[in-house]
């Protein structure tokens, strides 16, 4: 009987071919079409901004990784496959008609240069485009700078951890694949020419293809060996349960046990090539079965049995010099050493009088800051937004400028474009990008400062300041308070990826942009890509996917367009290789608007160094409700604030400045992109005046400091002295105290950091610019330390840590104070009844007198206007045991250094939690803080209070409906005399005490 041929795959009509190479062509030219776009669209913003070089450097970098991962892996995996081919028997038997690989066989032999060609090439293609992204890698290995420190262990430079050790990793994994995917193919194909049959007892493997698979298993084998020697150098970045770095168990039992396995794999390596010439494959299986038991003996058996039985029992003893590496290179790789950080003890226990207090921390008593930036953003945008599509950020910043020859800090904003704010009839493409293209002006606000507060329905208020252009074309306050000659601003925070605006170049006739209401304004800047030529028309009407582009008459030769116009997003192009701070601010420097942009170099293998998570480092309680953007988690164990960049907000010209030139990962990154980054002496001097330590950095520091503070190992390892960040006691949009201590206990996000002008904790005298945070003890509210770094530039980046020698209240058992105090509450109680929202502000934590000090500002918002928005109400104070709560700052000061404030009990822990567990009186206060009639007011509301409760109680309606109508008449007397209590005049300094200090 006949045996049937195989049968192969059903060929293709030509109609069908040419169908399917035309969809193909489409298809390749949809992908490649849209990446071209991308890159010329890139091209063209790299060359306004004048970074081509960056641009170029990368798109080579990523296309020679793409074409050199691609023939090298494509290539071996053609070798293997060729040779796999070339070793086929001559005669293959065929088990019947059925015989599916015979089939195949038949299909790959018509074909074979489709398949011959075409697998390596798909397999190069994924591997090149996977190897590309890894861009960042080989260039700091062709960079790599020396740290000019060595690790402990093995005597390297860190350096070679820094750039060379991953890199040397990362050829090993490619080889490994590349060896794996051989191997893959080789069997494969040897199955399908008939090296390997399966049929038969046992199956049968012909000659050559048992000499090539060995060579090929031999030589993964021996990577294995390869690997086995870098992983030594890995158990420096081991993570432990305590800490980071290679433990005793590491050291005396991973670390041979590596070296043994090398020797072992490298013998077993010999074996698979042995075998393979000898014709023997019992030696390689012999030598796999080592190598598997070796590992599991002496890769983890011994290990495991040295550290349960030897290590654990004495860990403290045992780990001692490990943990004494993973301190030194923690501080060291987070910027903490001896020369940069200040450790000094500080009772926290008022040490003189009143009478010196005034006197020796006038220059923190005098600048106290009341104005939140994180609070009033709604309360700038009410007073001095000037048109419906200007805008403020949602959290404001704070800078210091010296304005009269005297230094004050001020809470300062940009009035940007917000063109989501338009209404909804004029949100039209022409409005949207030719018509509202800019901002106009920058707005400021003395930090403590606010207008009279007697009248709570017109005071509160910030003093406003504005740089802006004026209807007849001038710019107001040019002459006076913070000069600014260029108020316009064309870059800024709220632009999103996709906003875009076309300007400059109208014909006559055509619609210009909206400026002031007595004129309009054509932007002159240099900022921006022409726009006016067909070509270019057509990109960006593609690439917005918008015809308007190509077919409005307004945008003419001259025309250009703005992109990507939020400063984070400008030198995050511009400069790939930092991390850029979550925060940009603006500052007036030299009459022009510049953004300030912090941006870091950061590394996630300096040896023994402690790991932390830059996303959960940088968290806090503004992060979490948005109103700050979050970093990205990544791991990070060095990090440096290497690099302050600027873009103008008028022209958006980016410049990138050292002030870390001695950073080695800089050093490498300049090597990559030399002349991006400019030397520190560039940096003019009014520029380096408003530079403010990023609080990322701070807040990374803050972490590592609240457990890296001690140097002991063995208190170290016990983790007694561990510190942690102060959570956030402060909750907007409460209404009611007992609301707020709910809210407050249900807490967890971190307290942010706050800038502030004030005392200099070396020198109260000195007037300084820092950021500060309270720390407190682990699992405990009691203060810990508190720590502040300089951003002036005479001591920019010194950190001065107090650290507390007794127990002191932390913020949460403040907040806890002020609200329990007797006539906060009651006032709480009684703005709930008006339907009122209270807004606590920041709580600011500053030592004073030996002790300290904690100011926190109280803000409300009327519940009955719909477009409430913060007004400063009371500011709260807390000082030796006493709360002072006034209308003005001054008032609140003196009532806890005169005496007068109410008395709150000493700190005690008898509950194991850090609470306090002695109650608060429920005493009113009889010390004259509030008048007899207001003091009354506050009583009979209480009454009336009571009498409701009880006529809930019984149900008795008569006694209810009269007992709100006592609680409304105390209400109104309350209102009417709290309004006409005395406060601090208009424009004045809310500190009435001390002098404001000279700057």
């Amino acid at each position: 009987m006949a045996t049937r041929p195989p049968v192969g795959l059903p060929k293709l009509s030509r109609r069908s071919r040419i169908l399917l190479i035309v969809g193909v062509v489409l298809l390749f030219g949809l992908i490649t079409g849209s990446r071209l776009l991308d890159t010329y669209v890139n091209w063209l913003w790299f060359g306004e901004v004048k970074f081509r070089d960056v641009y170029s450097t990368v798109l080579l970098t990523r296309l020679g990784l793409f074409v050199a991962a691609g023939v090298v892996v494509g290539g071996i995996v053609a070798l293997n496959l060729y040779l796999a081919y070339r070793a086929r028997p001559v005669f293959v038997p065929v088990s019947g008609p059925d015989d599916p690989v015979a089939r195949y066989r038949t299909v790959v032999m018509r074909r074979m240069r489709l398949f011959a060609i075409g697998i390596p090439v798909f397999v190069g293609l994924i591997a090149g485009a996977s190897a590309q992204a890894d861009w960042q890698q080989i260039q700091l290995f062709l960079n790599a700078q020396p740290f000019g420190v060595t690790d402990p262990q093995f005597g390297h430079d860190i350096g070679f951890y820094a750039f060379q050790l991953p890199f040397y990793e990362w050829l090993l994994s490619w080889l490994f694949i590349v060896t794996a995917v051989s191997f893959i193919g080789a069997v494969i194909a040897h199955y399908l020419f008939g090296g390997i049959r399966l049929a038969g007892r046992g199956g049968q493997l012909s000659g050559p293809a048992r000499l090539h698979l060995a060579l090929v298993a031999g030589t993964f084998v021996l990577l294995k060996a390869v690997a086995y020697f870098f992983d030594r150098y890995e158990l420096l970045l081991h993570e432990n349960e305590k800490f980071v770095g290679a433990s005793y168990t590491d050291l005396n039992a991973v670390l041979p046990a590596k070296l043994i396995l090398l020797c072992i794999a490298v013998f077993c390596a010999v074996a698979f090539f042995a075998g393979a010439f000898m014709r023997n494959v019992q030696l390689p299986a012999i030598a796999t079965v080592l190598l598997v038991l070796s590992s599991v003996l002496v890769g983890a058996a011994w290990p495991a049995v040295l550290e349960q039985f030897s290590v654990k029992p004495n860990a403290i003893q045992k780990e001692a010099q490990s943990i004494t590496r993973n301190i030194e290179a923690t501080r060291q790789s987070f910027g903490l050493t001896d020369d940069k950080v200040t450790t000094k003890p500080y009772e926290g226990k008022q040490t003189v009088t009143n009478d010196q207090i005034k006197t020796n921390d006038a220059a923190t008593l005098g600048n106290i800051r009341l104005l939140d930036p994180a609070v009033l953003s709604r309360t700038f945008t009410q007073f001095t937004q000037l048109r419906p599509f200007y805008g403020f950020p949602n959290k404001l910043d704070v800078d210091r400028y010296t304005v009269d020859e005297q230094l004050r800090d001020y809470i300062v904003a940009v009035r940007e474009l917000k063109l989501d704010s338009l209404p909804q009839g004029q949100r039209d493409w022409i409005n949207q990008h030719l018509i509202y293209t800019h901002g106009n002006g920058f707005v400021y606000a003395e930090a403590n400062k606010v207008n009279a507060v007697a009248d709570q329905s017109n005071g509160g208020y910030p003093e406003f300041k504005t740089g802006e252009v004026a209807p007849d074309g001038s710019i107001r306050n040019a002459d006076k308070g913070i000069k600014v000659s260029q108020p316009r601003t064309y870059y800024g925070e709220l632009f999103g990826p996709n906003d875009y605006s076309i300007v400059g170049g109208r014909p006559q006739g055509s619609a210009a942009e909206y400026d002031t209401d007595a004129k309009s304004y054509t932007y002159t800047g240099s900022g921006g890509v022409p726009i006016g030529g067909l070509i270019d028309k057509l990109a960006f009407a593609a690439y917005y996917g918008e015809r308007n582009i190509l077919f409005n008459q307004s945008i003419a030769d001259d025309s250009k367009i703005l992109f990507k116009r939020a400063p984070r997003d400008r030198v995050q192009a511009v400069a790939p290789w930092l991390t850029v701070d979550s925060d940009p601010y603006p500052a007036v420097v030299n009459g022009r608007i510049t953004w300030i942009v912090d941006g870091y170099t950061t590394l996630d293998n300096y040896p023994y160094a402690q790991r932390t998570q830059l996303g959960d480092a940088t968290n806090d309680s503004l992060t979490a409700d948005g109103v700050v953007i979050s970093q990205v988690n990544k791991p990070v164990n060095y990090i440096r604030n290497s690099v302050k960049a600027t873009v103008d907000a008028y022209d958006g010209t980016v410049s990138l400045y050292a002030i870390d030139e001695k950073d080695p990962v800089l050093k490498a990154w300049m090597g990559v992109f030399p002349n991006t980054v400019k030397p520190s002496s560039d940096i003019s001097n009014e520029l380096r005046q408003h530079f403010r330590y990023p609080e990322d950095l701070f807040k990374v520091q803050r972490q590592i400091l609240s457990k890296y503070h001690v140097q002991s190992p063995s208190d170290f390892y016990s983790g007694v002295s561990y510190w942690q960040t102060a959570q956030d006691p402060t909750i907007d949009n409460v209404t009611s105290a007992d609301a707020q201590r709910d809210a407050a206990a249900k807490r967890r996000d971190a307290q942010p950091p706050f800038y502030v002008l004030a005392g200099d904790p070396s020198d109260t005298n000195k007037v300084r610019f820092q950021l500060t945070s309270p720390l407190v003890r682990e699992n405990r509210e009691f203060m810990a330390a508190y720590v502040s770094v300089g951003s002036d530039p005479d001591n920019y980046g010194k950190i001065s840590v107090l650290q507390l020698t007794q127990d002191a209240k932390g913020p949460q058992q403040i907040q806890t104070q002020f609200l329990t105090s007797d006539n906060v509450s009651k006032e709480l109680n009684v703005l709930a009844l008006q339907k009122t929202t209270v807004v606590y502000g920041n709580l600011l934590t500053l030592p004073v007198g030996g002790a300290l000090l904690y100011v926190e500002p109280v803000y409300i918002e009327r519940a009955s206007n719909n477009t409430s928005y913060p007004q400063l109400s009371k500011v709260l104070v807390w000082y030796g045991d006493r709360v002072g709560y006034a209308s003005t700052l001054g008032d609140a000061l003196e009532q806890v250094l005169s005496g007068t404030g109410a008395v709150v009990p000493p700190p005690s822990d008898n509950n194991g939690n850090g609470q306090t567990s002695t109650p608060p009186s429920t005493t009113p206060p009889t010390n004259g803080a509030l008048s007899p009639e207001l003091q009354k007011a506050v009583n009979d509301i209480d009454a009336a209070l009571a009498d409701i409760k009880r006529a809930q109680q019984n149900s008795n309606f008569t006694e209810l409906g009269q007992a709100y109508q006592r609680l409304d008449d105390a209400s109104k007397r309350f209102k009417q005399y709290n309004t006409a209590a005395p406060s601090a005049p208009t424009g004045q300094s809310s500190v009435a005490p001390s002098p404001t200090p000279s700057g």
